[in-house]
């Protein structure tokens, strides 16, 4: 199993990309503690890891509140004693498909201040018990907004692009202690939109484009190589990989799962 005796903690636990990754990590034998916002949400992550012989604990932490976070990676350490694998897969709802003349500056700042919050308060939180045993992987998720123009992206990319040079810059930081910093950058996906903000963010993109939304999702579609969108549980095998010792020269990456919207 790639990741048999490790101890993995994933903030956004409950959410569509943090459970799919929960029920791929519990398979390759992995020690879970998933965090969120949403106890439903996270009793249901850890139920479905749990059927597949998985230990999983749950906690309610905001993933913005740097105290409670803090709080809750001591907690992990005094009952695991370690962490190998920590994975940001935080979401919400934000403004995209806007001209900038029609965006506000708190719409503009809210995906940008939101997720560089979230992850810098998660890996600073992390990289203590990581930094001290020598060795750990953190995991980002971002978006293929980093590489993309157009209108209506502007907070989105400011994001993503944020992200990508926060995660390059932390693996530099901590690549000397023996953690590895893997940012994974997915596409939107189809099996994502009825457990996450997605499904409502891209209609109201394709309801103010007056297209309708499965138009305007055939049009992500066709913007790849493939033809296709990916599928969480791509999403989530690519992390249990990154994450696994198979992976352990890998760092300071962005790894392209846009089924070639994206070409690097």
């Amino acid at each position: 199993m790639l990741l048999e005796d490790k101890v993995a903690v994933i903030h956004g636990g409950g959410g569509s990309i943090g459970a799919a990754a929960a029920r791929v990590f519990a398979r390759e034998g992995a020690r879970l503690f998933l965090a969120g916002r949403s106890r439903p949400r996270l009793e249901a992550a850890a139920s479905a890891a749990r059927s597949l012989g998985a230990v999983v604990d749950i906690a309610v932490v905001d993933a913005m509140d740097e105290v409670a976070v803090d709080r809750h990676i001591d907690e992990v350490t005094d009952v695991a004693g370690r962490i190998d694998i920590a994975l940001n897969a935080v979401g919400f709802d934000h403004v995209q498909g806007l001209a900038i003349g029609d965006t506000s500056l708190a719409d503009y700042l809210h995906p940008v201040t939101g997720y560089l919050q979230t992850n810098f308060v998660t890996a600073k939180a992390v990289s203590r018990p990581m930094i001290a045993q020598g060795s750990g992987v953190i995991l980002t998720i971002s978006t293929p907004g980093a590489r993309l123009t157009g209108r209506g992206l502007i907070g989105n990319a400011a994001q993503s692009a944020g992200l990508e040079g926060f995660s390059r810059a932390l693996a530099g930081e901590l690549g000397p202690a023996g953690v590895r910093v893997v940012c994974v950058r997915p596409h939107a996906m189809m099996d994502a939109l009825d457990t996450s903000y997605t499904r409502e963010m891209f209609g109201r993109i394709a309801a103010d484009s007056g297209i309708a939304f499965g138009t305007w999702m055939d049009g992500l579609v066709g913007m790849t190589l493939l033809g296709r969108l990916p599928t969480l549980d791509e999403v989530a095998e690519h992390l249990a990989f990154a994450a696994s010792d198979r992976a352990r020269s890998i760092t300071g990456v962005v790894s392209n799962l846009t089924a070639g919207a994206l070409v690097d």
